[in-house]
C-alpha cells in the first residue's frame, strides 16, 4: 500500500509523539536521580551521583531487590514448567473443552491485577490461613505464577505450531525413544521460546506491584512494594528515582533479548 506524503509525515509525527510521551517522563526519572536537591526541581542546576552511592548502601533497597529476584525467579521456573506442559496438551491433542482451557490458561494475564490480587488474598486468608499457611513469599510466588505462565504459554504454544511433526515421527522410526525424540528433536526447536517466554515472566513478575500488594505480608517487600511505601517520604524520594532509574535498564534486558530471540526465530 502507497502512502501519501502527508499520510507518512502524519504518521511519523503521531509515532514521535507517543514515544515522547512514554519515555520523556522516564528520562526525567533518569535525570532526576542525579539531581543534588531533594525536591526534584528542573531544570537541574548541581549534578551529582551521591544518591547512587546511598542507594547502593541503603540496606531495605537490597533486601527488597533480593526478595524481588528470588519471587522472579521461583515464578519463572513454575511457568516455565506448567507453561510448556499445558501448551503442549493442547497444542498435541484434541480433547473435550480444549478451547474452554485454552482461555482459562490465558485470562489472567486479562484480568486487571487488583481483581487477581484481591482474590488471592481472599484465598489464603479464608482457605489457607486456617491451615497454617498466611500471606507472605508463597502467596506472593503463587500469585506472580498465574501471570507468568501466560508468557511461556503463549510462546511455546505458537513455537509448536511451527514444528515439523515429521521431524519427530522420522526420530521415533529410527528407534528414538519419547525421551531422546524430546531432547534431540522437539526441545532444540523450542528452546529459543521458552528463554523468551521465561526471560518475559521473570521481567514481568520482577516489576509486579499491584498482585503484589494484595498478596504479600508486612515481612515481605518486593522492590516494587519499596518503590511504592517510600514515594511519600521526601528524604527518600532521590533514592526513589534511582532505584526507578535501574529498574527501567532492568526490565528493558529481558524484553530486548526476548524480542531477538523471536526475532531471529522470524528470519
Amino acid at each position: 500500500m502507497q502512502l501519501s506524503r502527508t499520510a507518512k509525515f502524519s504518521l511519523g509525527a503521531f509515532a514521535i509523539v507517543a514515544m515522547a510521551g512514554i519515555y520523556l517522563p522516564l528520562l526525567l526519572v533518569i535525570t532526576n536521580s542525579f539531581n543534588a536537591t531533594t525536591s526534584g526541581s528542573f531544570p537541574i542546576q548541581d549534578w551529582t551521583t551521591k544518591w547512587w552511592v546511598a542507594a547502593w548502601h541503603n540496606e531495605g533497597v537490597r533486601e527488597a531487590l533480593w526478595t524481588s529476584i528470588k519471587v522472579a525467579s521461583i515464578a519463572t521456573v513454575i511457568a516455565l514448567v506448567l507453561g510448556t506442559m499445558i501448551s503442549f496438551a493442547l497444542a498435541r491433542y484434541e480433547f473435550f473443552g480444549k478451547h474452554t482451557v485454552n482461555l482459562l490458561v490465558v485470562l489472567p494475564i486479562a484480568l486487571p491485577g487488583i481483581v487477581t490480587g484481591v482474590a488471592f488474598s481472599n484465598t489464603f486468608k479464608h482457605v489457607f490461613e486456617p491451615l497454617g499457611i498466611g500471606l507472605g513469599m508463597l502467596s506472593v510466588i503463587v500469585g506472580h505464577a498465574t501471570f507468568c505462565v501466560v508468557m511461556v504459554f503463549n510462546n511455546v504454544q505458537a513455537r509448536l505450531g511451527r514444528v515439523n511433526r515429521g521431524l519427530e515421527e522420522a526420530a521415533m522410526d529410527m528407534g528414538a525413544n519419547l525421551f531422546t525424540t524430546f531432547s534431540q528433536v522437539t526441545f532444540p526447536a523450542i528452546r529459543s521460546a521458552l528463554i523468551a517466554g521465561g526471560l518475559l515472566a521473570f521481567a514481568l513478575s520482577f516489576d509486579e506491584i499491584v498482585v503484589t500488594t494484595f498478596t504479600t505480608a508486612p515481612g515481605t517487600e518486593t522492590l516494587p512494594i519499596w518503590i511504592f511505601n517510600n514515594m511519600s517520604r521526601p528524604n527518600q524520594a532521590p533514592v526513589v528515582n534511582v532505584i526507578a532509574a535501574v529498574l527501567i535498564v532492568f526490565s528493558m534486558i529481558p524484553v530486548y533479548l526476548s524480542q531477538k530471540l523471536t526475532g531471529d526465530d522470524r528470519d
